[in-house]
């Protein structure tokens, strides 16, 4: 049974019952298509493993910042895994107000792709000031990442594909798997940079397939309905959901990658988030979904955040297509990764 959160807004699905699949396919189908975004209860992962992601990222970020850059995004390389400072990381030009660590798939270094040197693929960079903080952040990707196929079965049943679906054509059972522990400063007031207003993270969409974020309690995550910005607050046992580009583009505009963004954090207390990206196998060239009928008018360029054409054709992979993206990120990385 679907229910809607106190703001009437953004819907949460219970995926909990198996026997209710095409059921919940239909809710799904119904909240792509008209916010891209919505949370999920029923989910299958122990509370208390995300309370343990949330103490020890907690306890991570209070150390001082030269301690945290031993494990700075420049040592990992190609990888693109590590630590970077507050105002490291920029959107639409400007810097998010957050400092962050990201982490992904780990492989050694006798993997075949970090053999090769596949940017995106290697080792993580793993804090030590707490021994458990490794297993914990790798218990929690191996779930969080279980879950991620869960929510892609769904996905293809909403869109009446069989189950497999993407996992045949799109991950090919390897999806890139990029996960972030961000952490949002609490400051006393709004901060401005050369006049314009700085966010947490700045208006934006995800790049792949499905973002899975689980929140602390202090919110701050709003997103662009098409009445306008509205709230998605924490709301307890739950992840948010939303569609990525990639998603958007092979469904043509039907399952939409909906602009999103963080305020900048004035609660008193620093707020923590964690996403977890499930993007499309970095080789794979991802295609307009077979027999499926595009919405009128998909190309939304001229009101998107980055001005870019999702549905305009383009030549290579997922991973030529995020690796262009990176750049823009992290520009002072793009050497390392590229």
């Amino acid at each position: 049974m679907t229910d809607k959160y106190s703001d009437g807004k953004l819907p949460v699905i219970d995926i909990s019952d198996l026997n209710r699949e095409q059921e919940i396919a239909k809710e799904i189908s119904t909240a792509c298509k008209e916010n891209g975004f919505f949370y999920i209860k029923g989910h299958g992962i122990d509370q208390s493993l995300l309370d343990s992601l949330e103490n020890k990222s907690r306890d991570f970020f209070s150390h001082p910042e030269a301690e945290k850059m031993q494990w700075r995004m420049e040592l990992a390389k190609q990888a693109w895994r590590g630590y970077f400072p507050l105002c490291g990381e920029l959107t639409s030009n400007l810097p998010d107000w957050k400092e962050g660590l990201y982490l992904g798939t780990e492989l050694d270094d006798s993997h075949p792709l970090v053999q090769k040197k596949t940017p995106l693929h290697g080792r993580n960079l793993f804090p030590d000031f707490d021994k458990e903080f490794k297993s914990t952040i790798l218990n929690y990707i191996e779930s969080t990442t279980k879950l991620g196929h869960r929510l892609m079965e769904l996905i293809a049943l909403s869109l009446q594909l069989p189950r497999d679906y993407f996992q045949s054509k799109l991950t090919l059972g390897d999806p890139l798997i990029l996960f972030r522990l961000f952490n949002y400063p609490s400051q006393p007031e709004p901060q401005t940079k050369d006049g314009k207003p700085l966010w947490g993270v700045g208006e934006h969409t995800d790049y792949g397939l499905l973002t899975i974020l689980y929140q602390d309690t202090i919110g701050g995550l709003e997103v662009k309905s098409r009445g306008g910005w509205i709230n998605a607050p924490p709301v307890p046992n739950t992840f948010v959901i939303n569609i990525g580009d990639m998603l958007d583009r092979m469904t043509g505009g039907l399952y939409r990658s909906t602009p999103h963004r963080v305020r900048l954090n004035t609660s008193g207390t620093d707020r923590l988030s964690f996403p977890l990206f499930y993007d499309p196998n970095f080789f794979v060239s991802v295609k307009p979904i077979e027999n499926l009928e595009p919405v009128e008018n998909q190309d939304d360029s001229a009101t998107r955040w980055d001005n870019f054409n999702l549905h305009k054709p383009f030549e290579g992979t997922y991973g030529d297509y995020l690796l262009n993206k990176i750049g823009k990120v992290f520009p002072q990385l793009k050497d390392d990764v590229l």
